[in-house]
């Protein structure tokens, strides 16, 4: 065996001092020797983030290890489920314009963010998921927490990529940013082997501005701006309808002004709402199944449909057969894949929506459309009488979801951000809250996500710290991400939440009271005590049974300096109208049902 020889003190300072001068002219060069786990961190660093979402776990170790030393830089919120850090990042995405990120472990780990990876995909939300895998020489062995977590989101990101080498951690999460946010923004999923993540790498980060064969940048299509110009000076009844892609491009003082000079009446999908104030003259109200009476009763008479990021969802259109056939329909929408798709439109404008209006407001005449809103306005006193005076002024009777939406409407003054979950909930919040300002709206819009409210409210309130979050969530919504109670009690977020308990999954009820016989097949809901289980993680919680005491208790919530539930007892068979039944026009729009 070979004579071990110890080193003197001085041959260890020579090796120091040497490892010393090559660091520091390393860092003259811009390049520093770091671990993949310190380099992926660095380059979230350089794209601006400040919050991560997520839950650590045996493959994703070496990360939250290096994590601690940038405290200060990167905060990390530690949810109770990873889908709940999943929405968490895509509400923050929503309601601060950046590009949310999200940390989760390999196998279970990463499949749990599915769900929240598919909500951020149909709703267009830039997220950055990064899942870890295990060591690369066990990928394809079945290994323990292996998932193929490329093949599993494949269907619902916009890109994906795995990573195996520590040096190639750089360009590609440059790429998933520069992808993310891009074009029609979307999810994209990095997954990081534990290898890459302890093996060194020399570091330097370079933004990512161009990827061959990606181009979401489309010059802009002038002529067609052109002709469209031509076809809205032209028209008699015009609408305009403001989908999401308003407020991704940024262009809701753009719709404000193109809408004012032309006189052009203005609905909104469901994830267009804030994006043109609701208490304005022009606005007609919201789309969809449980939209407002005149938009959908009046896009049949319509002879102009001026359509701006949105997608024509079936929800919006209902039976594809008889919508909007009396009108020529233009589509500004950044996706060309959502052009045509549904429906087959007169022109089409592939660009974004910002840059569009931009060029078409010099473009459009000054008018006035008077006669063609107040019919608008006469279904609005016919809708009032027959739906919303009883849904959101009632005297007597149980509570009902639209007065107690109603009155946080006039509370907050329609300046908060309001977080919905999915279902009835979701809904009345759409129908009567009141928004003012820009995406003050977080909600799961195509995927329809139950259990997405409590956690979204979370990421909503830490991405905007000054606005008063509020979260309506209904009784079966709340119990899915419950423990989402625990990352409100760790890190004492202000967030207040509704729970409007009917003791039912209300939406499914309704389909059963209305289609089904009222054949209420495993939607009543025997429910825990909220109030207790609320104490329990700290948050402070009481219980409205009466009208009489709905808003006191309405005003001690918003008040409140830390979290707040109120657990509120509404009217347990009550159905949300009007309502488009399946297979319906949406000319054939429903205001009473018996």
């Amino acid at each position: 065996m070979p004579c071990m020889v110890a080193m003197t003190v001085k041959e260890k300072q020579t090796i120091i001092m040497k490892a010393e001068k090559e660091t520091v002219q390393e860092k003259k060069n811009g390049i520093e020797t770091v671990t993949g786990a310190e380099a992926l961190l660095r380059c979230l660093i350089e794209e601006g983030v400040d919050t991560i979402f997520g839950y650590p776990g045996g493959a994703i170790m070496p990360v939250y290890d290096r994590l601690l030393d940038y405290e200060g830089k990167l905060k990390h919120i530690l949810t109770r489920h990873e889908q709940g850090a999943a929405h968490a990042a895509q509400a923050y995405a929503m309601v601060t314009g950046k590009t949310g990120v999200c940390f989760a472990t390999s196998g279970p780990g990463a499949t749990n963010l599915i769900t929240g990876i598919a909500n951020a995909y149909l709703d267009s939300v830039p997220v950055v998921f990064i899942t870890a895998q295990v060591v690369s020489n066990l990928i394809g062995t079945d290994a323990f927490q292996e998932t193929d977590i490329l093949g599993v989101s494949m269907p619902v990101v916009k890109w994906n990529a795995q990573i195996k080498k520590p040096d190639d951690i750089p360009e590609t999460l440059a790429r998933a940013f520069y992808i993310a946010k891009t074009g029609r923004p979307g999810p994209v999923v990095v997954d990081i082997t534990k290898d890459a993540q302890y093996e060194k790498l020399n570091f330097k980060y370079k933004k990512c501005n161009y990827i061959r064969s990606y181009n979401p940048h489309i010059k802009l299509h002038t002529r067609a701006i052109e002709s469209a110009a031509i076809m809205i000076n032209h028209a008699e009844k015009p609408l305009i309808l403001a989908g999401h892609g308003v407020l991704i491009s940024g262009a809701e003082n753009e719709l404000l002004t193109f809408a004012e000079k032309t006189g052009i009446p203005v609905a909104s999908t469901l994830l267009g709402l804030s994006a043109f104030p609701t208490g304005h003259r022009l606005y007609t109200g919201y789309l969809g199944m449980h939209g407002n009476y005149g938009p959908n009763l009046l896009t049949n008479e319509a002879d102009l449909i001026i359509a701006i990021g949105m997608r024509f969802d079936d929800r919006v259109t209902g039976n594809l057969k008889k919508y909007a056939k009396n009108a020529r329909i233009i589509h500004i929408e950044i996706d060309e894949a959502e052009i045509n798709k549904n429906v087959i439109v007169d022109l089409e404008i592939n660009n974004d929506a910002k840059e569009v209006l931009s060029y078409l407001i010099p473009l459009v005449q000054k008018k006035s459309y008077e006669k063609w809103i107040r019919e608008f306005r006469i279904c609005d006193k016919t809708e009032y009488e027959k739906v919303i005076r009883s849904e959101t002024k009632p005297e007597t009777g149980k509570l009902k979801m639209g007065e107690v939406v109603r009155l946080v409407s006039e509370l907050t003054k329609g300046d908060a951000i309001i977080v919905t979950d999915v279902g009835q909930n979701q809904m009345s919040v759409a129908r009567y809250y009141s928004f003012s300002k820009p995406n003050s709206l977080v909600t799961s819009g195509g995927m329809g996500t139950m259990g997405f409210g409590l956690p979204a409210s979370i990421g909503s309130k830490i991405g905007k710290p000054d606005k008063q979050v509020v979260a309506f969530i209904g009784d079966g919504g709340f119990q899915m991400t419950i423990q989402e109670l625990g990352t409100i009690m760790q890190y004492r977020i202000p967030v207040k939440i509704i729970i409007l308990n009917n003791n039912f999954l209300g939406m499914v009820r309704q389909w059963q009271d209305m289609f089904y016989s009222k054949r209420y097949a495993s939607t009543e809901l025997v429910n825990p005590d909220f109030i207790t289980i609320a104490k329990g993680y700290g948050i402070p919680a009481k219980i409205v049974k009466e009208r009489k005491d709905l808003k006191n208790l309405l005003v001690e919530m918003l008040d409140a300096e830390g979290p707040f539930l109120l657990d509120i007892k509404i009217d347990n068979e009550a159905n949300v109208l009007p309502m488009i039944e399946p297979g319906a026009s949406v000319s054939e729009v429903t205001l009473t049902y018996k």
